[in-house]
This record gives structure tokens, sequence and C-alpha cells, in this order.
């Protein structure tokens, strides 16, 4: 099985209606997001999202204005509230002091920097590179390491797993499939496990459906 293959199998399998996936693909309120889904559903995150934009605060100068109490009870139902409110202060902290404003961090972060945050581990640090910076990055999560154990796919590391998924072949796929670039099809890609995921894992059970399915590749 190559990467290629399990990219076409889940493309042709779910209907992604938009390549680039997450919500508001290329802006701030992305970072923010990738801090409050750690250990949550999407949805939660979509209500803490929802207060602060009520609230008129969902910049790196509105976050930082707020005292401690003040954010941990908006983003309360993304869960963990106390300490994403640290984990979110500290990462915005850092990018105001090195980079200034979001444009300027979105332009000149690395990766070496930002998962030398506090709080931003592997998965994060690719979610706001690929989804918030639009860079070539490409994000690996629990559904898609469990995809792959399924398929007898075990890697070592973070890293490992990206490369091999990364093997995609991009002249191909973007004729067949009209990606303008390798963002935006690492996007998909990854849309593309997560959407699957959650219609057809629950725990580590995959649906019948599922198991018929991936058996085609193994």
């Amino acid at each position: 099985m190559s990467s290629n293959e399990l990219f076409e199998l889940l493309y042709n399998e779910i209907n992604l209606k938009n390549h680039f996936w997450w919500p508001n693909y290329g802006t701030f309120e992305v970072v923010v997001g990738a801090v409050l889904t750690q250990n949550t559903k999407w949805q939660n995150v979509e209500s803490s999202l929802s207060n602060l934009k009520n609230k008129g605060v969902l910049s790196i100068e509105g976050i930082l204005s707020l005292d401690d109490e003040t954010l941990a009870n908006l983003i309360k139902p993304s869960g963990f509230n106390n300490v994403k409110t640290k984990r979110l202060k500290n990462l915005l902290s850092a990018i105001n002091l090195e980079f200034g404003d979001f444009e300027n961090f979105k332009d000149s972060v690395d990766r070496e920097w930002l998962i030398s945050q506090k709080g931003i581990g592997a998965e994060s640090c690719s979610a706001i590179l690929c989804y918030a910076c639009e860079r070539d990055e490409m994000v690996v999560d629990n559904y898609t390491i469990k995809i792959l154990n399924f398929l007898n796919y075990e890697f070592e590391s973070y890293l490992e797993a990206q490369e091999w998924l990364c093997g995609v072949d991009f002249d191909m796929l973007s004729k067949k499939y009209d990606f303008k670039s390798l963002n935006e099809l690492y996007c998909a890609y990854h849309g593309l496990f997560v959407e699957f995921g959650k219609e057809h894992i629950k725990g580590y059970k995959f649906s019948q459906h599922a198991k018929n399915l991936l058996a085609k590749l193994m």
C-alpha cells in the first residue's frame, strides 16, 4: 500500500466539501482553535470561539488583555479551561514578543520555534503551520494513527508517520483532483482522516464498512 492509494480510497469515500477543511483557514482563529481543540470535540471549541467573538476579543491583543479568570470562563466549553488559558496566553505572549502580529508570525514562524512553546505538541504545531500559516505541513492525529495501525503500519515517531504520509504524488493527485498547492492537498488529506474517523471509528472499534473498505488496501 502507498500513501497515494490510501489518500484516493479516503477521498472517494468521503465527500469533502472544502479541500482546506479547517474553519476560517489562514486566519488567527486557527491558532486559538488548535490550542482549544486539544482533548475535546470541535463542537466544544466552536462554542468557545463564539464566546471570544461575541466578547470582541478574538485577537492577540484582545485575548492578552483579559485576566485569567475571564478568559477561562469564555473558553470553558473546551474543557481544561484553566490549563488552556495558560497555554493560550503563553503562546500569544510569545508570538507578540517575537513577531509583533499574526501576519508576521504567519510569514516568519518555523516549526522549531513553534514546537518549543510550552503546551504545543507535534499535532498542534502541525495544525497551526498547515491551517493558519498555510505551510506544506501534514497533520497526524489520533484517527490517522488508528487507521494506519489497522493497516498494520506502525511508526516510531510522529515525524516518521508524517514522512510516510507525505509520500503522496502531488503531480498526479493535483491533476486528478484539482489541487492547486501541496498545502491544499495536505489540508484535504488530514480532513479526510478526521471525517472518516468520526463516521466509522468509536474508540478503537471500526465499523464493518470501514473494515471492508480498508481491507482493500491490505
